[in-house]
């Protein structure tokens, strides 16, 4: 591949060339699709994914060739997943919900004046975003297509996370690629919308805990504001399979019934590298570090249909502890007081007590207590979201796998976001992206340099 391995800033230029609105292929009905209550627990916030694909010399398919099959592709998959082609407009009771319209998808087509492989990746402030992955101004997703000097593209997306988490959004993807390769057989499932499967019980029955979990606000306030006097900042590292085993190791005990998944000892390192950054540049006491995790509720619910459901099936429980105990303690006494959040949340009848929680709430707008500034604990809070499931090789156009994909999350709130995926080259490495303060960025960086490297295209060629 030669030249900049990706690390140095490549300044680039980004035109757009032309934009249009992509609908179903077939019409739809119009009609309402109210949020299910665990909808109703997302604040208003977009998402990105983006994947970056080589010049592939095996295909003589032009740039306009792959942009037509892809707003073919795209038409065609809208027909199943409707909501996406909709609008999110308030009901009588001030709440949100979905207007499947047929309203369509911003579709943009742009060139940049950069090799693939002169993208700083490491910084997707400076390489990703505002540039490669659009602003969605209308609707509920938006897409843009870029082409490259070296004759790559990036597809990249971005959506309403009330309207999709993940699970959704992985679901549309490997869907919308599938149909985009006609010759190849179809095994993506149908979404499923019905939500039914997630109707509060009669009567209410909720557990006193939810309450720590999340808090009602009134309506102003759900809106996050940032703390601008420390900005946060993305980084994409790398994390090799021989760190994450270390990390596990340190993290389990000699108890066999304690021994850690790699996403719990993951966790739990960088909780405990967020109070030491916490520790080393404030002079205030008792502060506390807070950490949660996002659960899907989808293996829980015992509906045979959840797996295929399309919305949000969410929970993040979260543990404070004091930033001196977070520093001082052994990694495996972290890593037990990250299992012990979590377990709380890993039951069905937790996430049935959620379902009722929203509902005794309603329509009071409900967030995630670890996203809201308003925890009487003073101190630093991130949440961590496993990517492992991400279907990277499977969003293939035509023109082959991508090279690299990941979602890039540039939220406005004050809590940190962390999603470590499966590395490309699919050999226990992790990818990680971060979005976090600048000085825990930088802490992390001269600190555990040797588990979080970031992210080159030489990483990738070797």
């Amino acid at each position: 591949m030669g030249g900049n391995n990706g690390k140095e800033e490549v300044a680039f230029k980004v035109s757009v060339t032309k934009e249009e609105v992509v609908a179903a292929v077939l019409p739809i009905q119009n009609h309402r699709l109210p949020f299910s209550n665990l909808d109703l627990l997302l604040p208003p916030v977009d998402v990105g994914v983006f994947f970056c694909y080589n010049n592939n010399n095996n295909t003589t398919l032009s740039f306009g060739s792959m942009v037509e099959s892809l707003k073919n592709a795209l038409a065609q998959v809208l027909v199943s997943y409707y909501v996406f082609a909709g609008e999110v407009v308030q009901n009588s009771m001030g709440e949100p919900e979905i207007l499947c319209n047929n309203r369509g998808v911003d579709f943009v087509e742009a060139e940049a004046d950069v090799h693939l492989h002169h993208l700083n990746l490491y910084n997707p402030d400076e390489s990703i975003e505002g540039k490669l992955v659009p602003k969605k101004k209308h609707g509920i997703l938006a897409v843009q297509v870029t082409s490259l000097k070296c004759g790559g593209i990036i597809v990249a997306c971005t959506f309403d996370h009330r309207i999709a988490d993940a699970h959704s959004a992985n679901m549309f993807l490997v869907s919308w690629a599938e149909i985009a390769r006609p010759m190849k057989p179809t095994t993506a499932a149908q979404p499923c919308f019905r939500h039914s499967l997630l109707i509060p019980r009669r009567p209410l029955c909720i557990q006193p805990s939810l309450d720590a979990m999340y808090v009602s606000l009134p309506p102003p306030s759900h809106q996050l504001e940032p703390n601008n006097f420390n900005s946060l900042i993305s980084r994409i590292y790398y994390t090799t399979a021989d760190q994450l085993s270390h990390m596990q190791s340190l993290a389990s005990s000699s108890d066999p019934i304690k021994n850690r998944t790699k996403l719990e000892s993951f966790t739990a390192f960088l909780w405990k590298m967020v109070a030491m950054a916490t520790s080393s540049s404030s002079s205030e006491k008792r502060l506390v570090a807070k950490m949660g995790v996002v659960v899907d509720g989808r293996k829980r619910l015992k509906e045979a249909t959840m797996d295929d459901y399309f919305g949000n099936v969410l929970s993040i429980p979260f543990g404070g502890k004091a930033v001196e105990e977070l520093v001082e303690k052994p990694l495996s006494w972290v890593a037990e007081e990250v299992h012990k959040f979590l377990e709380t949340a890993l039951t069905e009848e937790h996430f049935l007590g959620l379902i009722d929680w929203v509902e005794e709430h309603r329509p009071s707008p409900a967030l995630a207590r670890i996203y809201c500034g308003n925890t009487m604990d003073v101190g630093p809070a991130l949440v961590v979201s496993c990517g492992q499931r991400f279907p990277e090789s499977k969003v293939d156009f035509g023109w082959g796998k991508p090279v690299l994909g990941s979602y890039h999350f540039h939220w406005g709130g004050d809590a940190g976001y962390v999603m470590p995926m499966p590395s490309p080259k699919k050999n226990g490495d992790w990818v990680v992206y971060m979005h976090l303060l600048k000085p825990h960025i930088h802490f992390i960086e001269s600190m555990a340099n040797h588990v979080f490297k970031p992210f080159t295209w030489d990483y990738l060629n070797h």
